[in-house]
């Protein structure tokens, strides 16, 4: 797959990037490019190979998938002026 100029073009439109002439040339050539690179990765036989979150291997961690009020209603509204029940108390205003 290449880029053409055109196609530049509407991408750096897409992107609001103003790009003048000579800019989309050398942009068309540093996409293709790195199209070319990816083209090159799907050449590769990855068949076995386990994906991946890093390359050292790790377990990831993991918690029970509860629902909690987190616990700290207290300490959120410590620093409130006025509170009920766990509740922030501000002022009515009506105007």
């Amino acid at each position: 797959m290449s880029v053409d100029l055109k196609t530049v073009k509407r991408v750096a439109h897409l992107a609001r990037i103003a790009l003048s002439e000579q800019e989309a040339e050398r942009m068309m050539g540093e996409l293709n490019g790195i199209l070319g690179f990816v083209e090159q990765l799907s050449e590769v036989d990855v068949t076995g190979v386990e994906p991946m979150t890093s390359v050292t291997p790790m377990a990831m961690k993991k918690r029970q998938d509860v629902v909690t009020d987190g616990g700290k209603a207290d300490d959120i509204v410590a620093n409130a002026p006025e509170t009920d029940r766990n509740f922030f108390l501000v002022p009515k205003v009506v105007e």
